[in-house]
């Protein structure tokens, strides 16, 4: 409490602070633009020049961490290949199961489920991590904006005696 005016002082936010915060968004944009980019791209170059082909899965991993499928037709028939996952997942099926597949032909290892390259799933871990690196900005300048005006206010607090 200041002593002449009998209020509460307002701790003033610290630079460094603030600064980590703003460098906490920008870790977390980059982490949002590594979940978002290549799964977007690889999306994008499905659909301009994929090859849509029907598949058989034949082998899934129980976590699933792969799922397996083979081409039924077109070029690259007969070849096996693991999909890969969108933001993280992967499509909920099992061996035997038939999918419509498209695929990249100049690496049919770049496939994807049709239906995912038509719609593409919501990209849960960007979005989280985008929202929180919106909500850290937020609170890189609001800090900035209370230190300023904090700093600007007319001194009321009662400050040690000058040095001689």
């Amino acid at each position: 409490m200041d002593n002449k005016t009998g209020t509460a002082l307002q701790p003033i936010p610290q630079p460094r602070v603030i600064l980590g915060v703003l460098g906490g968004s920008l870790l977390c944009l980059a982490l949002a633009l590594a979940f978002w980019l290549p799964s977007r791209s690889l999306v994008q170059d499905l659909r301009n020049g994929g090859v849509s082909v029907p598949a058989t899965v034949t082998e899934v991993d129980n976590k699933p961490k792969y799922v397996k499928v083979q081409f039924l037709q077109g070029a690259n028939s007969g070849t096996e290949t693991e999909l890969w996952g969108y933001a993280g997942m992967l499509p909920d099926v099992q061996p035997g199961d038939a999918l419509l597949v498209t695929y990249d032909p100049g690496d049919p290892h770049r496939s994807l489920p049709h239906a995912w390259v038509t719609d593409p799933p919501a990209n849960l871990p960007a979005y989280g991590i985008s929202a929180i690196a919106a909500l850290l900005f937020t609170g890189a300048v609001v800090g900035t904006l209370r230190r300023r005006r904090l700093l600007r206010a007319p001194l009321t607090r009662s400050s040690p005696p000058a040095r001689a």
